[in-house]
C-alpha cells in the first residue's frame, strides 16, 4: 500500500470542460508524457514528474481496486474509462474522467498507455464517490492489503454485474 506524504487539502480543482488532460505511461506505469494543463493542474514542474509512477497524483479516497481492474484492463490491450479523483502535489484534488488506452507499436506489442482526462459531470462525481467510500472501506477493513483489494474488487464486480453489465456499459449508465 502507498504511504501518503501529501495531506489532501479537501480543496477542490477544476479545469474547463473543453480541456482535456493528457498523460502517457511506459509499460510500469512510469510518466513519459504529461501535457501542460497536466502539470498545471497537479502542480507539478514536468521534470518532477517524467520518469515518476503515475500514482504520485493517486489520492487517498480512491480504492486500489479500481487501479487493478485498469491496469489489468489496458494490460490486456483494451480501452477503459473511469472516474478518478486525483491528487495535486499541494493536496488539493480534482476529478476527471479517464480514457486509458495502451499503445502498441507496428507488432501489436503493447509498449506503454496512454490517458485523455476531461471534466466529468458532477452528479457522475456523487455517484462515484459514494462507491468509491464503500470500496475504501472494505479494502481498510483487512489488515492484509491484498484481502481488502480482493474482496473490494470482488465487491465491485457485484455492483456491475446486478446491473447485467459491462464495466464500461456501468461507467457510462450513470
Amino acid at each position: 500500500m502507498r504511504a501518503y506524504t501529501i495531506q489532501p487539502s479537501g480543496r477542490e480543482r477544476t479545469f474547463s470542460e473543453n480541456d482535456i488532460i493528457v498523460s502517457k505511461t511506459d509499460l510500469q506505469g512510469r510518466i513519459t508524457y504529461a501535457n501542460h494543463l497536466f502539470l498545471e493542474i497537479a502542480g507539478y514542474t514536468e521534470e518532477e514528474v517524467l520518469g515518476q509512477p503515475h500514482n504520485v497524483i493517486r489520492h487517498p479516497d480512491m480504492p486500489q481496486c479500481i487501479f487493478k481492474l485498469l491496469w489489468d484492463t489496458v494490460g490486456q490491450g483494451q480501452e477503459i474509462f473511469a472516474y478518478v479523483k486525483n491528487m495535486c502535489k499541494n493536496g488539493d484534488h480534482y476529478w476527471v474522467f479517464a480514457h486509458v488506452t495502451p499503445t502498441f507499436n507496428d507488432d501489436h506489442a503493447i509498449i506503454g498507455y496512454h490517458s485523455n482526462r476531461r471534466v466529468p459531470a458532477r452528479d457522475h462525481v456523487r455517484l462515484f464517490e459514494n462507491i468509491y467510500q464503500q470500496l475504501c472501506s472494505e479494502e481498510r477493513r483487512h489488515s492484509d492489503w491484498r484481502q481488502g483489494l480482493e474482496t473490494a474488487g470482488q465487491m465491485l464486480m457485484r455492483k456491475i454485474s446486478e446491473k447485467n453489465m459491462t464495466c464500461a456499459e456501468f461507467v457510462f449508465s450513470v
